[in-house]
């Protein structure tokens, strides 16, 4: 473990005001706040060689799999230091692994805006992807019964379209 990449870790954080846990002398988990994805878990784990990065977006669609994934597979033509993958289960993440003498504050922050950037812009798109269904059938709900659309105003047009 290189213990001047992880202080630098440590303090490009701190300095630049996220909130973060330390579940381990070499790992981070930095809470980046969004507009449409509310926060991202971003965990940074100093290795022997390099920093890796990898932050959850969103669990495996239920419907719509090869859109979802041909939507990730274009988006990463266009990303920085991180890249879209999923895991076994199918669940989304931004992942991606940068040398240790590249890890200075600025490309910490240019790293962590690259993540935050990405989950949050393709966050609602994914969603509507993955999930439409059941987001449209939790809309028509949540009518029927006069409960709160907040948390699915973002939705509201896609939501109340009828694509049968």
């Amino acid at each position: 473990m290189d213990e001047q990449r992880v202080e630098v870790v440590a303090q490009a954080l701190r300095d630049a005001g996220v909130e973060f846990e330390r579940p381990g002398p070499e790992v981070f988990v930095a809470a980046l706040p969004g507009d449409r994805r509310l926060k991202t878990a971003c965990w940074l784990r100093v290795g022997e060689h390099a920093l890796t990065v990898e932050a959850f977006v969103m669990r495996h669609p239920e419907e719509n799999r090869e859109q979802v994934y041909a939507y990730l597979l274009r988006h990463n033509a266009r990303t920085y230091a991180v890249s879209w993958s999923i895991d076994d289960q199918g669940d989304v993440y931004l992942t991606g692994h940068v040398p240790l003498a590249a890890i200075t504050p600025d490309e910490l922050d240019r790293i962590l805006g690259a993540v935050l950037e990405y989950a949050d812009s393709a966050f609602n798109a994914l969603l509507q992807l993955g999930f439409g269904s059941s987001i449209k059938r939790e809309w028509r709900w949540r009518v029927k019964r006069g409960e709160s659309l907040a948390n699915l105003a973002a939705f509201a047009d896609f939501a109340q379209r009828d694509d049968r």
